[in-house]
């Protein structure tokens, strides 16, 4: 990609500050997981970071400040926009310990794809921010389900993370800053097939209702 000068100045500034304040807001948070009830005689579902990959997970683009945090250092690969905005996101993330890949639906996506395979073959847990990079809200896209497909992926995680308390921005996705200090409650729901992405949405609304309702209650 070619940057303009103030585009270049900026890229070398805010990723730097950005993962500072990842790191210094992170270290004042507390983090609780809940999950979906499982049948008797089911193994319990595990917190998605600590299966070893090659994993596929999914999540919200509004709680991608926290997963940051929660899960940095561990190698990720993360599927990020080819775009300006992409750019600062992509490497902020990889100063947190993450793996970028360039590419979206709309921007180099078949490239993407593949370079996200090489990630999943080569071990890594691969995670998309399902509705990103520019939404709708909340709406599943299917690169979850078309990674999975690709590389024969056993199952699709999925997850949200609900702060206690938060800034929400004024962008299309209301993205949350959690507040210093609050818990923020991750919701874990049971794995879906790799091939239906309305299962996919529906585990993720399952995961906001089991973050969210305990949030409430705790709150």
């Amino acid at each position: 990609m070619h940057f303009t000068r103030k585009q270049r100045i900026l890229l070398a500034i805010i990723p730097p500050l950005t993962a500072l304040f990842i790191r210094v807001l992170g270290a004042t948070l507390r983090y609780r997981d809940v999950f979906a009830p499982v049948a008797p005689g089911d193994p319990p579902i595990p917190i998605g970071h600590t299966i070893p990959g090659p994993v596929v997970f999914a999540f919200w683009h509004q709680t991608m400040l926290t997963c940051a945090h929660r899960f940095r250092n561990l190698g990720i690969a993360i599927l990020i926009s080819r775009s300006f905005d992409g750019e600062l996101i992509a490497r902020t993330v990889e100063l947190l310990g993450f793996l970028a890949i360039r590419g979206s639906s709309s921007r180099g996506g078949a490239t993407a794809l593949k370079q996200m395979a090489e990630a999943y073959n080569a071990n890594h847990r691969c995670a998309f921010t399902a509705d990103g990079p520019r939404g709708p809200a909340h709406i599943a896209k299917p690169g979850p389900v078309q990674l999975a497909e690709l590389c024969h992926a056993p199952w699709i995680g999925c997850y949200h993370a609900q702060p206690s308390r938060f800034w929400a921005l004024k962008s299309w996705d209301s993205f949350m800053i959690p507040k210093p200090f609050s818990t923020v409650t991750f919701g874990w729901p049971q794995h879906v097939p790799p091939n239906d992405l309305a299962k996919v949405q529906a585990a993720l609304d399952e995961a906001v209702q089991l973050s969210q309702k305990v949030s409430k209650l705790s709150s």
